[in-house]
C-alpha cells in the first residue's frame, strides 16, 4: 500500500512538473494570448504568465499594440458644393482590451468584450493583415464624410473633418473589437485645381484687407502718437508742479524735522547726561553690592568648605577608630580563640596524665591489694607471730617499708618532664597534683589495716604529744624495737 501511495505521489509531481514546464505560457505587453479549449470565456494574458494544459488547450495570439493604417480615396469623391477630392489620412487603431462595447440596435443591443470580438475577427493575424482588413471600412466612412462637407470647409478645418471620420468610422469599429485612437488628414487634392484657386482669391482678399488694415493702422498710430503727445505735455506739466509743491512741502518738513531734531536732540543730550549719571550711579552701587556679595558669598563658601573639611576629618577619625576597634577585637578575638584553643588543649593533657596516673596509681594499690588477699591466709598466720611483738615492733616494721611505698608511689610524678597548671582562678590545681601521692598513701595504709587489722595511723598517733596527754596512749622503746629476718621467719612457720 505504501509503496502504491508513493507512485501514485511521484506521478502526481511529474504529472504537474509536466504541465508546469510545457504549459507554461508569458505573453509580452504589446501582444495577448489567448487559451482556449476548457474554459467557456477564453483566458486572456497581457503581459503576464499562466499556465496552459498541454492537449486540452491551445493558445493563440492577438496584437494589441497600435497600428497604423493609411486611408486613401483612391479617386475624386464630390464634395457637398460637387467638387471633386483626393484625400489622404491616417488612422491609429488598436485592440479594445479593458472595455465593454455594445454592438447591435434597438432591443439586440448587448455589451460584449472587445478582445473577444477582436479575437474572432483578427486572431493570429499580423499587423499588414489586420490593416488590409479594416482598411476598406475606413474608406467607406471617410468617402460618405466627405460628401458632407463644403470644399471651403473641408480646406480651412481639416481636423473637424478627421473627428468627423473618426466618430462614424467607430460605431463599425466596435462591431470588430477596435477602437480609432485618432484620423489626420494629410493631404487634399481636387481635380480641376480649385484649392490654388481659392488660395490665390484669398490671397487678394488678404492683401487687400493687409492694406486697409495698414491705412487703418497709420491713422490710428498718427491719431494715438498725437494724443500721446498732448498726454505727455499735460502730464509733464502737472508733473512739474508736482514737483514744485512736493519740494515746497519737503523744504517745510525739513524745517519742522530739523527743529524737532534740535529740541529732540538738546532734549536727549540732557537725558544722555541725567542718564548717564544714574547708570554711573547704578553701576556703582551694583559694584559695591557685587563686591558685597561676592565677600559674603565667598565667606559662605569658605564656612561650608571648613564644615565639609570638619565632616570628613570627623568621619575619617571615626571610620578609623571604628576600624581600629574592630581590628583590636577581632585581634582579642582570635588571641582569646587561641588561648582557650590552648588551655583546652593543655587541660585536656592534664587530665589525660592526672587519669593515667590515677588509673597506674589505682592499679598498683589494686595489686597490692590483691596481693594482700592473696597473702590473707599467711597474715593470719603472721598475725600470731606479730601478736608477740608490741605496738613498738609493728611500728618500727612498717616505718622500714614505708620509704618503698613512697618511693613507689612518686615513680609515676617523677616521669612527669613538664606540667602546666591551669586552674581556672580556683587556686587548686597545685593541690590536685600534690594531692596525688597523700591520696595513693593512705589508699596503702587503708589496704595495710585492713589486710593486717592494725591501724598504722592510730600507732603513728600514739607518739605524739596529743597522744600522750590528751588520749594518754603510749608506746615504749619505738626506737629500740626491732624485727629480725629470722623472727619474721619463725612467725611465718
Amino acid at each position: 500500500m505504501f509503496n502504491i501511495n508513493l507512485i501514485i505521489t511521484i506521478v502526481l509531481i511529474a504529472l504537474i512538473l509536466f504541465i508546469i514546464l510545457t504549459g507554461y505560457v508569458k505573453a509580452p505587453p504589446d501582444v495577448a494570448y489567448i487559451i482556449s479549449g476548457i474554459r467557456k470565456t477564453p483566458k486572456v494574458l497581457i503581459g503576464r504568465a499562466g499556465i496552459k494544459i498541454p492537449f486540452l488547450e491551445r493558445k493563440d495570439f492577438l496584437i494589441v499594440k497600435q497600428i497604423s493604417i493609411d486611408v486613401k480615396t483612391n479617386g475624386y469623391i464630390p464634395t457637398y458644393d460637387f467638387i471633386g477630392v483626393d484625400i489622404d489620412a491616417v488612422c491609429k487603431v488598436r485592440v479594445i482590451t479593458d472595455d465593454n462595447v455594445v454592438i447591435g440596435e434597438g432591443d439586440g443591443q448587448r455589451e460584449v468584450r472587445g478582445i473577444d470580438l477582436a479575437a474572432k475577427n483578427f486572431l493570429n493575424m499580423g499587423e499588414e493583415q489586420i490593416a488590409e482588413a479594416l482598411v476598406d471600412s475606413l474608406q467607406g466612412n471617410m468617402r460618405e464624410i466627405i460628401g458632407t462637407v463644403p470644399l471651403r470647409e473641408l480646406c480651412n478645418d481639416r481636423k473637424k473633418f478627421g473627428d468627423e471620420v473618426q466618430a462614424k468610422a467607430q460605431r463599425d469599429m466596435n462591431a470588430l473589437g477596435i477602437e480609432i485612437i485618432s484620423c489626420n488628414i494629410q493631404r487634399i487634392t481636387d481635380e480641376n485645381d480649385l484649392i490654388p484657386a481659392l488660395g490665390q482669391d484669398n490671397m487678394s482678399q488678404i492683401q487687400k484687407d493687409a492694406s486697409i488694415a495698414k491705412a487703418n493702422a497709420d491713422r490710428d498710430v498718427a491719431i494715438a502718437e498725437a494724443k500721446a503727445a498732448r498726454e505727455a505735455n499735460e502730464a509733464k506739466v502737472q508733473s512739474d508742479t508736482d514737483i514744485a509743491e512736493r519740494q515746497n512741502q519737503l523744504a517745510i518738513k525739513k524745517a519742522s524735522l530739523k527743529q524737532q531734531e534740535d529740541t529732540a536732540k538738546a532734549a536727549a543730550d540732557a537725558a544722555y547726561a541725567i542718564q548717564e549719571q544714574e547708570q554711573r550711579k547704578a553701576i556703582n552701587t551694583a559694584s559695591v553690592n557685587a563686591e558685597i556679595a561676592k565677600t559674603e558669598r565667598e565667606a559662605e563658601l569658605k564656612e561650608k568648605a571648613v564644615a565639609v573639611r570638619k565632616q570628613e576629618l570627623s568621619a575619617e577619625i571615626e571610620r578609623q577608630a571604628d576600624a581600629d576597634k574592630y581590628r583590636r577585637q577581632q585581634d582579642a578575638e582570635a588571641e582569646l580563640i587561641q588561648e582557650k584553643k590552648k588551655a583546652e588543649a593543655v587541660r585536656y593533657a592534664l587530665e589525660q596524665e592526672a587519669a593515667g596516673i590515677k588509673a597506674k596509681g589505682e592499679a598498683e594499690a589494686a595489686a597490692i591489694k590483691a596481693k594482700g588477699e592473696a597473702e590473707a591466709a599467711a597474715m593470719e598466720k603472721k598475725a600470731e607471730a606479730y601478736q608477740k611483738y608490741n605496738n613498738a615492733a609493728i611500728v618500727q616494721m612498717l616505718v622500714g617499708v614505708l620509704p618503698d611505698v613512697a618511693k613507689s608511689v612518686a615513680e609515676p610524678i617523677k616521669a612527669i618532664d613538664n606540667l602546666n597548671i591551669y586552674d581556672g582562678g580556683s587556686g587548686n590545681g597545685a593541690t590536685s597534683v600534690s594531692g596525688i601521692s597523700p591520696v595513693v598513701m593512705k589508699q596503702v595504709f587503708d589496704t595495710m589495716s585492713e589486710a593486717t587489722g592494725v591501724d598504722l595511723r592510730e600507732i603513728l598517733k600514739a607518739s605524739t604529744l596529743e597522744a600522750k596527754t590528751d588520749r594518754h596512749i603510749t608506746i615504749d622503746n619505738i626506737p629500740e624495737i626491732k624485727v629480725s629476718a629470722d623472727k619474721a621467719a619463725e612467725a611465718d612457720n
